[in-house]
């Protein structure tokens, strides 16, 4: 043990993922094949793909494909023609009829099966072009999630989101409907954001104005919160608004905590969830590189009252876009420090212990030397 590491154990701290988790490309590719791929990546809401027809080209972490709505339900394909390898959709909309190639016209149904080749002999097709190649496709409280990889046995849907379903029953999120969309261009990594949200260390400091309404993320630096009940608001607060409150009734389902306290959920590898007792903000991440990630955050509303004529989300809207925008800011100042030579991991305080979890999550898909701390990285 060198002295560095010798300090650091007396201090209680554990050190982080090493430099070359977050900086380096060959580990991004890692991650992109037996992480983004392999696991079920969270692609944001069901509803959107309602009408027959309707589809959305998405990128999960460089590998394009194709969502659409069948007559059978949601179909999702990689965006690959089986003739010459041409993307076949972009952006979103309704198809008229098929899936047809741009280059030489080759037609697919929604379901993925081949329909037309110009001008070639049927029997001169073979078995393998007669498909796209599928994508799997589940669902659960109206998010939609997609497996690209074709290799593997994956882990069933709601095995991989463990307890999390249960806890957050009440909220009924499969009834609940988009009432505003943001959108953010991150220049960090994706394991950065995700360890932001799962600890309150930083909250006193960056978060002055949610402090306010949940005083309990700056008591201890944030390390007695009880995530299993809920946080509780400050007396008279109980969701997320510049003054804690709304005129947007509580969802019917909650129970007597859930009523004024809320909830989080971190679902690996690409989705937060943060749940109180009015709305639900919704968090897609989406790693483009080993240092920028896109996040989507959604904001969801009981649809009774959407119906409402006075309805206007734009409180939740202002309060969640000025608390995203901290914290974007600090991971990016993160992931800046991270470019210094000097760098070769960080720690985790005690009161961090949740973030901890990325060293095992990435552990578990990329082995124990992805995640080891290397001679080379404790040389001073």
């Amino acid at each position: 043990m060198t002295e560095r590491q010798s300090e650091a154990t007396a201090a209680g701290l554990e050190r982080s993922l090493p430099r070359r988790a977050y900086v380096e490309t060959a580990y991004f590719e890692r991650e992109r094949r037996n992480i983004f791929w392999s696991q079920w990546f969270c692609i944001g809401r069901t509803a959107r793909f309602q009408e027959a027809g309707t589809y959305e080209a998405i990128d999960v972490a460089g590998e394009a494909a194709i969502v659409v709505r069948s007559s059978a339900g949601l179909r999702a394909h990689l965006n690959l023609c089986r003739h010459r390898g041409s993307r076949l959709l972009c952006g979103s909309g309704t198809l008229r009829g098929a899936i047809r190639c741009p280059y030489h016209g080759w037609a697919y149904d929604p379901d993925g099966r081949l329909i037309s080749a110009p001008f070639v002999d049927d029997e001169a097709l073979p078995s393998e072009v007669r498909r796209l190649h599928p994508v799997e496709i589940d669902s659960w409280g109206g998010f939609a999630f997609v497996r690209v990889a074709r290799e593997g046995q994956p882990t069933p849907l709601l095995e991989q989101l463990g307890d999390a379903p249960q806890r957050v029953a009440n909220y009924r999120l499969d009834r609940l409907r988009v009432g505003r969309t943001m959108q953010y261009d991150v220049r960090a990594n994706w394991k950065v954001i995700l360890e932001n949200y799962n600890e309150c260390y930083h909250c006193a400091g960056v978060h002055p104005e949610l402090c306010r309404i949940v005083p309990a993320f700056k008591r201890r630096g944030g390390s007695e919160l009880d995530w299993e009940r809920g946080i509780e608001h400050r007396p008279g607060a109980w969701t997320f608004s510049f003054d804690g409150t709304s005129d947007r009734r509580p969802f019917a389902q909650l129970n007597d905590d859930e009523r004024t306290r809320h909830k989080g959920e971190l679902l690996y590898p690409n989705f937060m969830l943060s749940l109180s007792a009015d709305h639900a903000a919704a968090f897609t991440l989406w790693p483009q590189s080993p240092e920028r990630t896109v996040i989507v955050c959604d904001l969801l509303f009981d649809p009774a009252e959407m119906e409402r004529s006075n309805f206007d989300p734009g409180d939740a809207a202002a309060f969640w876009d000025l608390v995203n925008r901290q914290d974007w800011a600090v991971c990016e100042g993160v992931q800046a420090g991270m470019q210094s030579r000097a760098f070769r991991y960080g720690y985790y305080a005690p009161m961090e212990d949740y973030s901890l979890d990325i060293r095992r999550y990435v552990e578990r898909h990329l082995g124990p030397q992805a995640v080891a701390i290397e001679e080379e990285d404790v040389r001073p």
